[in-house]
């Protein structure tokens, strides 16, 4: 009796796990895919009601709703441009400085670490960060959107913790081998950092392709380095006025958007268009989430 309730844990086990991580993907993807639904449902009839994971009127009115002023393909171009310039100078700067911090015979690495990490608590707000900016000339200017974010300290604390569990054999052995530190850290370290390149890669890319405030502080009087996001906000701050419509202007017919366009429906297809390049990009970033670069590398 005992022998067979031993062999009956692993069954219940699985069953309960199996019901549990069920469950979890479900909540997760309900969210998404009833907005997904919403934003390809009739707005008016979304209105009423009762849309869970199926629209119940299918159109195409929400996107075009959206995509009807030429603003958004250019908006798009920018925040595209953006988001990988900025990640690719920030994991590379960020990673450099990491590696630097992280070399016990480097003899500054406490005080600069306690000066970057100081930066973390303390800022000194944000109208002295508007004169900074307009004192280095990036107002209205493409290079607002990368410089000021090349070093971030939080990822830079993250990299560097995960560069200190490197073996130090590797390094010892490249410096025998007659390497400096710059290609050390390019044929070494950055090779066996890329899980949590591609982990801060992430944030990075996330927090550049959402950004808006910036456009409006720095850019917003620059119509051609408007971004996807802050075009995005325009939309919908201009659909959540009742006095106006976005799918009313450029020659919609009015009666087609009074009767398919709703608030709802374009903040749904906003979601949409504002999260799928990103949820396109992070299945090719996952494979490089698991740790273990290092593994075998090293012999003791």
């Amino acid at each position: 009796m005992r022998k067979r309730t031993v062999q009956l844990e692993p069954a219940v086990f699985n069953t309960v796990n199996a019901i549990i991580m069920i469950m979890l993907a479900v909540v997760t993807l309900y969210p998404f895919l009833n907005t997904l639904a919403v934003s390809f449902n009739a707005g008016l009839d979304t209105i009423r009601g009762g849309i869970y994971i199926w629209p119940r009127m299918w159109t195409l009115q929400n996107y075009k709703a959206v995509f009807i002023t030429g603003t958004v393909f250019n908006a798009f171009y920018i925040s595209v441009a953006r988001t990988i310039l900025a990640t690719v100078l920030s994991l590379f700067l960020t990673t450099m400085l990491a590696y630097t911090v992280s070399r016990k015979e480097y003899a500054f690495r406490k005080p600069i670490t306690i000066m970057i990490v100081m930066t973390m608590y303390f800022n000194a707000g944000l109208i002295p960060y508007y004169f900074l900016i307009k004192d280095l000339h990036l107002l209205n200017n493409f290079l607002v959107y990368i410089v000021p974010g090349l070093v971030s300290a939080f990822n830079m604390i993250v990299i560097r913790t995960y560069i200190g569990t490197l073996s130090e054999s590797l390094i010892e052995s490249a410096k025998v081998d007659g390497a400096g530190d710059f290609r050390i850290f390019m044929q070494v370290i950055l090779p066996l950092c890329q899980p949590v390149l591609a982990t801060v890669a992430l944030f990075v890319a996330v927090g550049q392709w959402n950004s808006w405030f910036d456009t409006f502080l720095f850019t917003s009087s620059k119509q051609e380095l408007s971004t996807l996001q802050y075009e995005l906000m325009k939309l919908l701050s201009s659909a959540m006025n009742s006095n106006s419509n976005p799918a009313l202007q450029n020659g919609a017919d009015p009666n087609a958007a009074k009767a398919m366009v709703t608030p709802l429906s374009i903040r749904a297809a906003i979601t949409i268009v504002a999260s799928v390049p990103i949820l396109i990009v992070y299945p090719f970033l996952q494979k490089y989430f698991v740790v273990g670069m290092q593994l075998g590398s090293v012999k003791e």
